[in-house]
């Protein structure tokens, strides 16, 4: 009933969405004697910023079409190198340009596409063979691909390394962004343990929940205060009928977008409301900066039941990696294997999703990694998603990364 009511609220609103812009178009024109009137942008800018924040949204484009190699311009061409039913490995590949060293970036399973990673992609293509792991939405997946749980996102990026390094003939680096942080370590020991030929060289974790009860956020306290059942029976609903993935059980995207517009909400508003003064006085670029990223802030999936619950079970409540405890399909998953494959973890200083000290706890956890192959990093006066995206990524974050990788090729 949650996913069949949101669906007869997000047709409405996409009518008034469409309503909405053509009257702002209306007012907008420069042939229409109303618009010249006081309240002529005022009202303008008011249907505009309603019909863009009422907009159904699909599955943005990454949209990289070229990238800078030394001083050379090269062409980019984005290639799906493997696809599975619950994501594909896709690949941004360099026209015309000599091979970096292979990267895997692991976006998020958390309700958004892997496109938020798009200014991450572009500031590590030109020095690197860039993979990135691009997930599914799950309404969109039929009840006959099976199911999606942790364990089955591990297997996922072992293939996917697997994959790359077969490709390439070298051991691929990754770099694990948020949520997956604790997938691709776990990954990452259990390739160690085996000594699998494909084993990454580096492992970069940026703002991952590796132990939660390091300086707990609010996202984390809302996973350890409510009962595991409470999960079970108020953020899981079924995929209606007009999706190729009727009857899946998720834990759906709206409701991952809601809880974060609510945790920020003040700064939400205090966006948008800048925006309309934008629009108010013609400044049409510095509007379209906002719209942009709410275009893909706003764009979400759904993930699997199984996926989400088995993770605030092992990941936020039981705490089981951190702890030693953490399975994979019944082996456990021993922080301890990790002998060389390095290591860095950054945060951000204000993050308010993963706190500090989060993922540092991967570097005390390796205890038989030498300390020469571990580094922390944290980003002065940065929330969650500065980390990756932004200026102080591009300048500050990046170069970290890329002297990291390098020094550990």
């Amino acid at each position: 009933m949650l996913y069949d009511a949101y669906e007869v609220q997000r047709s409405f609103l996409a009518g008034a969405s469409k309503l909405a812009g053509l009257g702002a178009g209306w007012l907008s024109n420069p042939a229409n004697p109303w618009g010249y009137s006081s309240m002529g942008p005022l009202v303008a800018a008011s249907l505009e910023v309603f019909a863009h924040a009422a907009a159904p949204r699909g599955k943005p484009e990454f949209g990289i079409t070229e990238t800078k190699v030394g001083r050379k311009t090269v062409g980019v061409d984005e290639d799906i190198v493997l696809r599975k039913p619950f994501g594909q490995l896709k690949y941004f590949r360099k026209v015309n340009a000599e091979s970096g060293r292979p990267l895997l970036i692991v976006a998020p399973m958390s309700g958004h596409y892997a496109t938020l990673l798009r200014g991450t992609v572009e500031r590590l293509l030109p020095d690197n063979d860039v993979y990135i792991t691009d997930w599914r939405d799950a309404k969109l997946v039929p009840l006959t691909d099976g199911s999606f749980n942790l364990d089955d996102y591990i297997d996922y990026l072992v293939e996917f390394l697997e994959l790359i390094g077969e490709r390439t003939g070298e051991r691929p680096h990754m770099l694990a962004v948020c949520q997956p942080a604790v997938p691709a370590f776990a990954a990452t020991a259990l390739m160690n343990a085996d000594k699998n030929k494909w084993r990454p060289k580096t492992l970069t974790m940026m703002g991952g929940p590796i132990d939660t009860r390091q300086a707990p956020t609010a996202v984390n306290t809302l996973a350890t205060q409510r009962p595991f059942a409470w999960f079970e029976q108020n953020v899981i609903a079924t995929v209606p009928m007009i999706y190729p993935g009727a009857g899946r059980k998720v834990y759906p995207g709206f409701l991952q977008l809601a809880g974060f517009m609510t945790m920020n909400l003040g700064s939400h508003l205090i966006s948008h409301w800048e925006m309309f003064k934008h629009l108010v006085v013609g400044d049409d670029e510095s509007a379209a900066g906002t719209q942009r990223f709410y275009d893909e802030y706003r764009s979400v999936c759904d993930m699997t039941a199984e996926f989400y619950l088995q993770t605030v079970d092992v990941v936020f409540q039981q705490h089981q990696l951190p702890k030693g405890e953490m399975k994979h399909r019944g082996r456990l998953v021993d922080p301890a294997a990790i002998r060389d494959t390095a290591l860095l973890a950054i945060e951000g200083e204000r993050d308010d999703i993963s706190g500090l000290g989060q993922t540092k706890a991967a570097l005390d956890i390796t205890t038989k990694l030498p300390e020469a192959r571990k580094q922390y990093f944290m980003a002065g006066d940065v929330g969650h998603y500065g980390i990756f995206n932004g200026r102080k990524w591009r300048e500050k974050i990046a170069p970290v990364v890329e002297k990291f990788i390098a020094a550990n090729d």
